[in-house]
């Protein structure tokens, strides 16, 4: 059995005053297969183009039977440490965002942590369903900030495949499996504004799985409204807390959750459709990996650019809702 002092970590190194925290790198993951509308449709009863037309969705991946969570979200892991030219050993804490957890205990994150060789970092699950990346940014940004982490690592991952009743047309072609990952560490100043979190618990009915099947299930209109109200009024706080104007960022991530829901994003708060980032067409609803992915598609895209000005936004079952103003190529580690 190892000694205690084999298990210690080296302490994070005090916080300067004007410490802050900046995301330094992104990672993305993705099963391999591809699932097109024309595969669902069949058994939904509906034609591809009516998929298109209520979700904005073309394709989704889905895991095969045998894939385990903790692996997917590693690779996603991987990638955003070898984009951060980070070493795992360097972790002091992984954050993993779920609601598709491949058992109930043990828990994802130290999983992962122990298959990206970050051995006894700080290994924690987050559940927040869809908000659990930007609630985990807000997290995992406080522990830089208060000199309790120098690099921290937050992961989205689902494997919501396995979760969705084939006959329901109100979820069976929405959502997908993914991950995602950031990497954020100690910077001379802070590139993590303001983030906003909320939750209303009295309305955890309308979207929901049990353990008695383990299907998602979704009072759809409900979840628009709730969804549209809530991103929006999010993302204006932040950007007030922020001190800036909604229209003068760069760049606008929100939660992949529908192309309509997206739509009405726009147009509730007049933004630019150029500035807003639609990923949703190849990925489906991802949940907690949605952020992420959504960033990883926007680099990729050449949207992401360095110094860019950021708002994510969120909202997921609970309720819960989020959003953070993030700037996106700090270089100036601390």
């Amino acid at each position: 059995m190892p000694q205690p002092e084999t298990l210690a970590r080296r302490a994070p190194d005090a916080a300067p005053a004007a410490r802050g925290a900046a995301l330094f790198g992104l990672g993305a993951a993705l099963p391999e297969r591809v699932v097109t509308n024309a595969e669902i449709s069949a058994t939904l009863g509906v034609d591809e183009q009516w998929i298109v037309k209520r979700t904005g969705i073309r394709e989704r991946r889905w895991a095969p039977a045998d894939a385990r969570l903790h692996a997917l979200a590693a690779r996603a892991g991987g990638a955003a440490l070898a984009d951060a030219g980070l070493e795992a050993a360097e972790l002091d804490l992984v954050l993993v965002a779920t609601c598709t957890a491949d058992q109930i205990i043990p828990n994802t994150a130290p999983l992962v942590a122990e298959a990206l060789g970050a051995a006894h970092c700080g290994a924690v699950d987050l559940g927040a369903a869809c908000t659990g990346f930007v609630a985990g940014l807000s997290l995992a940004a406080g522990a830089i900030e208060a000199g309790r982490a120098r690099h921290v690592l937050v992961i989205g991952a689902e494997i919501l495949s396995r979760h969705l009743d084939p006959d329901d047309r109100k979820v069976a072609a929405i959502f997908g499996d993914g991950a995602g990952a950031a990497v954020l560490g100690a910077a001379a100043g802070s590139a993590v504004g303001p983030v906003v979190l909320g939750s209303d618990g009295t309305l955890g009915g309308i979207l929901y799985a049990d353990r008695s099947d383990g299907y998602i299930r979704m009072d759809g209109p409900e979840v628009f409204r709730h969804a549209v109200d809530r991103m929006a009024a999010a993302s204006l706080e932040a950007c007030a807390r922020e001190g800036t104007e909604i229209h003068d960022l760069d760049l606008l991530v929100f939660h992949q959750a529908n192309a309509r829901i997206l739509q009405a994003l726009i147009e509730r708060l007049a933004l630019d459709p150029a500035r807003v980032v639609a990923a949703i067409g190849e990925h489906g609803n991802t949940s907690a990996a949605s952020i992420p992915l959504a960033l990883d598609a926007a680099r990729r895209d050449g949207l992401l650019r360095d110094g860019a000005s950021m708002l994510l936004a969120a909202f997921g079952a609970g309720l819960t809702w989020g959003a953070a103003v993030v700037h996106w190529g700090s270089d100036d580690a601390a």
